[in-house]
């Protein structure tokens, strides 16, 4: 169970990394985005493992790591200004 929670906390950085290089102009300060990535890791990790038992370990991971991408999705502002009609419909 340390190895499945150090790997999940592992990939989570990693793809909170990825994601704040990859879109810095979307996201918030990396302050928030690596610790966000981790969280969503290691409780995609604890999900999974209470769902499947201590059998699985890449579907740990898997689980870990769609979890991690769902709550840094979470955190993405829109590309472009938000359009706004003058008019009062």
């Amino acid at each position: 169970m340390i190895l499945e929670a150090l790997s999940a906390a592992l990939l989570g950085l990693a793809l909170a990394w990825a994601a704040a290089h990859r879109l810095p102009h979307r996201l918030p300060a990396p302050l928030l985005v690596l610790p966000t990535g981790v969280a969503g890791a290691l409780f995609g990790a604890f999900v999974t493992h209470t769902a499947l038992g201590a059998g699985g370990f890449v579907l740990v991971l898997l689980g870990s790591a769609t979890l991690s991408a769902a709550s840094l999705s979470l955190l993405l502002r829109p590309a472009g200004r938000l359009r706004r009609s003058s008019s009062a419909a």
